[in-house]
C-alpha cells in the first residue's frame, strides 16, 4: 500500500488501489520527464478507467541507483507539482510505477520482465544520444562502444537498442508477440528513429530477425510537451515546506501538458486520450514540427544566449526585454513562417501561450539544463527551419545567432572566463575545434559549420548561411551575448 506520508490534504487523493497493478509496460529511462508526463497520464489514464495492466516497470541502465532506491523506499509512488502561472500549485500523487530498477551492473532483470507475455509496450526517453544515429545520415554508428559490446556480446547488452532486439528476438523465439516500442523523446520523427535504429541493430546481428521486427512491431511517433525543470535543493525544499513531508522522488513542472501519439500499437494501449492534453492521431509530424521549432527551438536560443549573459533560468531571460522581443520575433517569423498544419492554427496565440509559459517564475528551469546535447538538438530545432528561410529568401538572424551563441557555449569558456560544465556527446571536438581558430573567428565558424554531424554540407556551403551565422558570432565576441541580442532587437 501506498505510504501514509501522502495523506495530505493538499495532494490530489488517489483513486485506486495501486497494488492492483500489473505491469504492462517497460519504460527505459527513469527520470524526471518521464514521471511528470508518460508516467502521470498513465496514473491519471488508470484512474479513470480502472484498467490494472497498465502499470509501469521503469529502468534505469546507466547510474540511477539513487534514485531508485528512492522511489522503491517510497512504494514507488511520489508528487508532482504543477505549477500554475499566477503562482497557485496542484499536487498530484502518481502510482502507476509499480516497479523500478537501476540495472547497469546486471541487465537480466530488465530483460526478464521485457521479454514477459504481459509486456505490451517498451517505452523510451533516452535522448537523441541513445538511438547510436549519426544526426546527417540516420545511419547506425556501428563504431559507438555500447554498440560494438553489443554486437559482440548479443545476450548481455549494454545499450537501449541492444535491450529492445534481444527482447524482441527472445519473445520471437517464445512465439510471443511483439511489443509496441514507443519513443517519448523530443526529437522529430522519433517512432521512425526508433524504428531505424533498432532495425540498423538487428540486421548487424540476424538479418532474419530484423525481416521479423520490420514487419511485426509498430513504432508510433509521438510529440510530447511539457516543461519539466531538474529538480534542486531548492524545489525539493519548497515541496517539503509546502507539503510538510519529505517526497524524495518528487517532481515541480509546469500545469501546460501536451501528448500527441500516432494510433499504431501491436497489443493494444491505455487510454491515454481519457486524460486531458493526450490525443491520438494519424500523423504526428505536424505537431511536433510546431513545437519543435517555436517551443525547442526559441528555447534553445534562450538557453545559449541567457547562459552567456549570466542568466541561470528561462523566466530571468523573460524579465529581459529584448530576450522577449527576439524570442517572439523568433516564434512569429522564423519557426511559424516554416510550418504546415493540417488545419487552421493560430500561431501568434501559440507563441503567446508560450511566452506565458516561459515567463513562469514557478518552474527555474535552467539555461544550462536546456543546454545539453546541443550537437543532437540543433539540427532539429534550427535547420530545416533556416532552408526553408533560405530557399524563400526570408531572413533568420535570430536563428543565425542562436546557432552563434551555441558554437560559444560550446568552447568551453563563457564571457568572464570561466570555464562551461559543456555536457554533449561531441562535447571534446567541438571544445578542439573552437581552440583551433580561437584567433581567426571566420575559420572557427567555418570549422564549426564542417561538422558533418551537425550540418550537412549543402548548408555549410551556402553562402548567405555562412555569412549570418559569422556576423552573429562577430556580435557575441565583440559586444557579448546580452548586448547581442539587443542589437538584433534593435533591427527587427
Amino acid at each position: 500500500m501506498i505510504n501514509k506520508q501522502y495523506s495530505s490534504d493538499k495532494i490530489v487523493a488517489n483513486s485506486y488501489d495501486a497494488s492492483e497493478l500489473s505491469a504492462g509496460i517497460v519504460h527505459i529511462g527513469l527520470g524526471a520527464f518521464h514521471r511528470a508526463h508518460q508516467a502521470l497520464y498513465t496514473h491519471e489514464a488508470i484512474s479513470a478507467t480502472g484498467e490494472f495492466h497498465w502499470g509501469i516497470c521503469a529502468a534505469n541502465i546507466f547510474g540511477g541507483q539513487e534514485l531508485v532506491a528512492d522511489l522503491q523506499s517510497q512504494d514507488n509512488a511520489y508528487t508532482v507539482t504543477e505549477m500554475n502561472p499566477d503562482g497557485s500549485r496542484t499536487v498530484k500523487l502518481a502510482t502507476a510505477i509499480r516497479q523500478s530498477l537501476a540495472v547497469e551492473d546486471d541487465r537480466r532483470p530488465l530483460l526478464e520482465v521485457m521479454a514477459a507475455e504481459t509486456t505490451r509496450i517498451v517505452s523510451l526517453t533516452i535522448t537523441e544520444k541513445g538511438y547510436c544515429l549519426n544526426p546527417a545520415t540516420g545511419r547506425l554508428m556501428l563504431d559507438n562502444a555500447l554498440i560494438a559490446h553489443d554486437l559482440a556480446n548479443p545476450q548481455n547488452p549494454k545499450s537501449a537498442l541492444g535491450l529492445i532486439v534481444t527482447a524482441l528476438d527472445q519473445r520471437r523465439a517464445k512465439g510471443i508477440a511483439p511489443f509496441t516500442v514507443l519513443s517519448c523523446d523530443n526529437v522529430p520523427d522519433n517512432g521512425k528513429r526508433a524504428r531505424a535504429a533498432v532495425i540498423q541493430m538487428a540486421e548487424a546481428m540476424d538479418k532474419e530477425l530484423a525481416g521479423w521486427i520490420r514487419e511485426e512491431v509498430a513504432f508510433p511517433c509521438t510529440m510530447v510537451d511539457r516543461i519539466v525543470p531538474a529538480m534542486t535543493e531548492e524545489s525539493f525544499a519548497d515541496v517539503q515546506a509546502y507539503l510538510g513531508t519529505d517526497d524524495k522522488g518528487a517532481i515541480v513542472t509546469e500545469a501546460y501538458r501536451q501528448w500527441v501519439i500516432e494510433d499504431h500499437f501491436t497489443m493494444g494501449r491505455p487510454p491515454w486520450d481519457n486524460v486531458d492534453g493526450a490525443m491520438f492521431v494519424a500523423d504526428v509530424q505536424p505537431y511536433e514540427e510546431m513545437k519543435l521549432r517555436m517551443l525547442n527551438g526559441s528555447h534553445s536560443i534562450l538557453a545559449y544566449l541567457g547562459y552567456l549573459a549570466g542568466y541561470k533560468t528561462i523566466d530571468v531571460c523573460m524579465q529581459d526585454p529584448q530576450f522577449v522581443k527576439v524570442t517572439r520575433h523568433y516564434m512569429n517569423n522564423e519557426a511559424a513562417a516554416t510550418l504546415e498544419m493540417p488545419e487552421p492554427t493560430d500561431f501568434a496565440s501559440y507563441a503567446e501561450k508560450l511566452i506565458e509559459r516561459f515567463t513562469n517564475p514557478g518552474l527555474k528551469h535552467q539555461t544550462w539544463q536546456i543546454a545539453m546535447d546541443g550537437s543532437q538538438k540543433v539540427p532539429q530545432r534550427w535547420l530545416n527551419s533556416a532552408r526553408t528561410l533560405l530557399a524563400e529568401d526570408k531572413a533568420f538572424a535570430a536563428i543565425a545567432l542562436g546557432i552563434a551563441g551555441w558554437m560559444h557555449y560550446v568552447s568551453g569558456t563563457d564571457e568572464q572566463g570561466n570555464e562551461i560544465d559543456v555536457r554533449d556527446p561531441m562535447a571534446e571536438q567541438l571544445k578542439a575545434t573552437a581552440s583551433q581558430h580561437q584567433e581567426h573567428p571566420e575559420q572557427q565558424v567555418k570549422a564549426f559549420l564542417g561538422l558533418d554531424a551537425v550540418f550537412d554540407p549543402a548548408l555549410a556551403k551556402n553562402e548567405r548561411f555562412v555569412s549570418e551565422v559569422t556576423k552573429a558570432f562577430h556580435s557575441i565576441r565583440e559586444h557579448g551575448a546580452k548586448q547581442a541580442m539587443a542589437l538584433l532587437a534593435q533591427t527587427i
